[in-house]
């Protein structure tokens, strides 16, 4: 399951993402939008600039903007800045690994197997997924509403 810290910094890419090459966009208008606690999205929006996927600027006219195309950042970045693993499994985690302590012998572990095939495959979308992507895909989804 995915962190509010996570849903909440996609969330924050995606707005961005669609005001990308505008003016940089203020915290309480993000917040605003997407309903999502000021004082959170402060910390959220700080860890993100302090990774190199956004600029910040003061003063009037001030706020945040993506400092690289939304085609070129991914989900999967965004999960594992947001301390999130993409594994459901720690004994298949590639950053967060742990043996789980009931397992006898991971060689073997036919539950441990199936969930490396969900790690790949899920690490597998997660990293060909862009904020362009999601963006697109909200696109379509309103177009086929409005059908």
């Amino acid at each position: 399951m995915l962190s509010k810290k996570t849903r909440y910094a996609i969330k924050a890419l995606v707005v961005l993402g669609k005001n990308f090459g505008e003016a940089p966009m203020q915290i309480s208008k993000i917040a605003s939008e997407e309903h999502i606690p000021k004082k959170f999205l402060e910390q959220i929006l700080l860890d993100l600039r302090n990774a190199g996927l956004l600029y910040s600027k003061k003063g009037a006219g001030g706020g945040y903007g993506l400092v690289k195309d939304p085609a070129e950042i991914f989900v999967v970045q965004v999960l594992r800045l947001t301390g999130g693993p993409v594994a459901l499994l720690p004994c298949v985690s590639l950053n967060f690994y742990q043996k789980c302590d009931e397992c006898i012998s991971e060689a073997t572990c036919g539950v441990r197997d199936v969930f490396l095939d969900v790690r790949n495959a899920t690490l597998k979308i997660l990293s060909e997924t862009s904020i362009a992507d999601i963006i697109r895909r909200e696109g379509l989804l309103i177009e086929n509403m409005e059908v």
